[in-house]
């Protein structure tokens, strides 16, 4: 399982490497997460967890008169956020720990976002009551994450298409991709932390591994590079190694339809607000 340490180092760089394709993966999610978050309106945003910098790329295209920061822990991440954004005067992308950011004088943001950056903290109630420490009155929190493990259908049949692992269960609440997929916890970790007006919205989306004329060769080769298979696949040698490249590959011709495999997704985008 992913954690936040490994951003700062191999996982981060090969994230950085594949931030096409990850963007591709969330396009639906994305669009949503963004409607959600742009609801109202701010003139300060933070994007947590910023990874490449998509969201905050399109935050700032469409709020011209906002001032839109980026912010992760990925050198490798944040240089391509950096690079991404360089044409929009209205942003800023800096390397740091959501946990432990300040904002600057006078630029306490009104409205926080997240796609999948908050479920990395290692104390989530500490770090999301120091977020609402450094954000604006009544400011807006806006954020996506994985629901529970079962109720992603992609998780099972990655899992379903590699060999069994001996390791043992991994804690559901440990820091990972999953920390949040239980709303009790979210709504306890945020009220604890401060937050109020605590809402969710199930988010069930197509996951797109692969596109085109050979969907099924590149979402293949994705699943290589990034997630649960990568590491599964990478710790295979030999006839196990092959024999479970070619079950994966038969899964995602399962999902391929139309030159896309799509795989079926299921998030919360979680809504919460800072004390006026």
């Amino acid at each position: 399982m992913t954690d936040r340490t490994e951003w700062t180092g191999k996982v981060g760089n090969v994230w950085a490497d594949e931030w096409q394709r990850t963007d591709r993966s969330f396009g639906q999610l994305t669009d949503r997460l963004l409607e959600i978050a742009q609801n109202e309106e701010f003139t300060r945003a933070v994007d947590i967890g910023c990874g490449a910098g998509e969201v905050t790329l399109r935050l700032a295209q469409a709020n011209e008169s906002a001032e839109i920061v980026g912010l992760d822990i990925s050198e490798d991440l944040v240089s391509i956020a950096r690079e991404r954004t360089s044409s929009q005067p209205n942003v800023r992308i800096e390397l740091g720990d959501a946990a432990h950011w300040r904002a600057a004088d006078r630029e306490r943001p009104d409205c926080i976002v997240s796609r999948h950056g908050v479920m990395f903290f290692d104390d989530p109630v500490a770090a999301f009551a120091h977020v609402l420490s450094e954000v604006a009155p009544g400011a807006r929190m806006t954020f996506s994450c994985f629901r529970d493990r079962a109720d992603n259908v992609w998780v099972k049949e990655l899992a379903g298409a590699l060999p069994p692992t001996s390791e043992p269960p991994a804690d559901p609440e440990a820091p990972g991709p999953f920390a949040f997929g239980k709303r009790e916890r979210v709504v306890r970790i945020l009220g604890d932390a401060g937050w109020s007006d605590i809402d969710f919205d199930a988010i069930d989306y197509s996951m797109i591994a692969g596109r085109g004329s050979d969907a099924v060769d590149d979402a293949l080769s994705y699943f290589l590079r990034i997630g649960p298979a990568a590491r599964a696949v990478a710790s295979l040698e030999g006839a196990e190694r092959r024999a479970a490249i070619a079950s994966l590959r038969t899964m995602l011709e399962r999902f391929c339809k139309d030159e896309a495999v799509a795989l079926p997704a299921a998030c919360w985008i979680v809504t919460a607000r800072a004390p006026a």
